[in-house]
């Protein structure tokens, strides 16, 4: 496994927030397109209505289309040693020894830098300033 200092971290950062960008703008469609799904069976389900067999076949394309293209951008930002845990807040741990200790440096798209880190076993909630 690659661990990474902050400085290469940041380093990294130009090249996987675009990426990180189109993952959460992607996910937001994914979400849309999921919800127009369980709209459309739930018409079903209570008879019907004017759906036709290609209504369904176009919201499970959609469906089927983002989650193919999130799958992409996030083996990309993997590619890196870099793991992506939160598709909607565009949340990355990059890997650190701290202290001698594995850690996780922890950035959020919107954030300029890396500035916080967190133990192997605490998430997003238990962030510290570095």
């Amino acid at each position: 496994m690659r661990t990474f200092t902050p400085d290469e971290a940041n380093a990294l950062l130009p090249e996987l927030r675009p990426l990180v960008e189109r993952v959460v703008e992607r996910k937001q469609r994914l979400d849309e397109a999921e919800d127009a799904r369980r709209t459309l069976l739930a018409r079903i389900a209570a008879n019907g209505g004017d759906i036709t067999p290609s209504d369904v076949a176009e919201v499970t394309e959609r469906v089927e289309h983002e989650a193919q293209a999130i799958g992409g951008l996030v083996e990309q930002i993997h590619a890196h040693g870099v793991e992506l845990k939160d598709l909607d807040l565009g949340l990355l741990d990059f890997p650190w020894l701290h202290e001698g200790d594995l850690a996780l440096l922890c950035w959020r798209l919107g954030e300029e830098e890396i500035g916080y880190w967190h133990g192997i076993d605490e998430g997003y909630a238990g962030r510290k300033p570095l």
